[in-house]
């Protein structure tokens, strides 16, 4: 159609500079911190639940087995629709901008947290109840498959371009503080309650309490203005992105070749490169957070406590890890820094993977902080910034979060299933984690490898960085 027809659109006015105070970029940091750490609260106390009280207060119709096993998948139902999310929230956010979208998928994710805590059980409800507590959870899911991805998004866009990476760092602390306050709530509660006393009304105070974080998110992300790279895209007009068939017709208009290429070239290169990042950190993600406490406490036959405490100390540690990493690409360079990591990671799997094999509990809290701050927390520093960079201003948001959640199921998915089979089969051996870590961490090396550099650039460019 003609641009003529394209209210507010000048072909010839050059592109508007937005600016944005130092309190606009707090807000912004605080926003994405606090989301995030929503976000991994929400599905750490449903996980919990699960595993404590949930068999016995929704599915007590059904066998004790049958009953645990239907709580956890109540508890992977919240991944099934983490992709519909990403891709519904991803346009629209690319579509209307980032802020109308994080203000929906936190109020999404927090009312669908605190209603848990207000369910009937089964006793007072009968099979509503479990139908009820999925619903839930696949709210939960919903808003959660974009609620990381943008507010990456947002800081990226925030950021400046030389302090992105430790400012874009703040989302990934948000999942260590997230995971900490949901343990440390259960654990009070434990620690307080009889059990009884937990198991008929107890269970009730974390979802409701999250509603404190919930509302506190919301009031941050109402006062939170609009990303200056949304309004500063050429094909965005009175708060709102053009169609293909409008921004064709403007690009050609105005001879803007930055837009007409990428309108015209598919970003294949980038979305596989982002795909194997992401592939990489959320496979040794699912081995190391997940598989290797079981292999600790179940194949090491440790102590059962020991596994909780590695993780809430290595999640400490996380916290200098994360915003380090991030400062590091800064000064480094994204590119070089994840082959830093990569190849430092493919280096310490067998020494911390032996470290951990003694059943000494003083080495296997040194091994498995050293594997889980390299492989997993240092790679999720800069893969928040990273796949942002990496993608178009069009298509940003819409690819961030649909590479990062299908890439996390499939690896998350498969990895602890394949790891524990083949350790079973191997009688107890360590040597499958080892060669599972190596796979997907070479698949993230290779990915840097053959990307180009992109830490750095224009944001408000409409192509891809490859």
């Amino acid at each position: 159609m003609s641009t003529s027809n394209v209210p507010g659109v000048d072909a010839s006015a050059p592109p508007q500079t937005v600016q944005r105070s130092t309190g606009d970029l707090v807000r912004a940091a605080v926003s994405g911190w606090l989301g995030t750490a929503l976000e991994f609260m929400d599905f750490q106390l449903y996980s919990l639940a699960a595993a404590l009280v949930f068999s016995q207060l929704f599915f007590a119709g059904e066998e004790p087995g049958m009953a645990v096993v239907l709580a956890m998948a109540t508890y992977g139902v919240g991944y099934i629709a983490r992709p519909l999310g990403a891709w519904y929230f991803g346009r629209m956010g690319d579509k209307v901008g980032r802020r109308k979208v994080l203000f929906y998928t936190i109020l999404l994710m927090g009312l669908a947290t605190t209603l848990i805590g207000f369910l009937p059980t089964y006793a007072q409800a009968g099979i509503l109840a479990p139908i009820m507590l999925v619903v839930l959870r696949l709210a939960q899911g919903f808003g959660a498959g974009a609620e990381i991805s943008g507010a990456g998004v947002m800081l990226a866009e925030y950021a400046p371009a030389r302090r992105r990476g430790i400012i874009a760092s703040l989302v990934a602390l948000g999942t260590n503080c997230g995971t900490l306050f949901a343990s440390a709530i259960w654990a009070l509660l434990l620690a307080v309650m009889m059990e009884d006393d937990v198991i008929a009304w107890g269970w009730r105070i974390p979802f409701i309490a999250s509603s404190i974080v919930m509302v506190f998110a919301v009031w941050v992300r109402f006062r939170l203005k609009e990303s200056p790279v949304f309004e500063e895209r050429t094909d965005v007009v009175d708060g709102k992105a053009l169609s293909r068939d409008e921004m064709v017709d403007l690009a050609t208009k105005s001879n803007d070749l930055r837009s007409l290429e990428a309108l015209r070239k598919k970003p294949v290169k980038a979305t596989l490169v982002s795909f194997f990042l992401r592939f990489g950190q959320a496979g040794n993600s699912g081995l190391i957070q997940t598989y290797m406490i079981s292999f600790i406490t179940i194949t090491l036959a440790v102590q059962k406590g020991v596994g909780p405490e590695i993780v809430i100390v290595s999640s400490l540690i996380g916290f200098g890890t994360i915003p380090l990493v991030g400062w590091l690409g800064d000064l480094f360079g994204r590119r070089r820094m994840y082959i830093i990591m990569t190849s430092l990671s493919l280096v310490l799997i067998v020494p911390t993977m032996l470290a951990i094999n003694t059943k000494e509990v003083g080495w296997i809290f040194v091994g498995y902080a050293v594997i889980h701050n390299v492989s997993v927390l240092g790679l999720a520093s800069m893969e928040n910034i990273s796949l942002p960079e990496i993608f178009g201003a069009r298509n940003r948001y819409t690819l961030t979060a649909i590479v990062r959640e299908i890439a996390a199921i499939i690896a998350t998915g498969i990895g602890p299933i394949i790891a524990a089979a083949w350790v079973a089969a191997t009688t107890g051996s360590i040597i499958p984690v080892m060669v599972l870590l190596g796979i997907y961490t070479v698949c993230a090396l290779v990915a840097a490898i053959v990307a180009p550099e992109w830490t750095g650039r224009d944001l408000t460019d409409p192509r891809a960085a490859m």
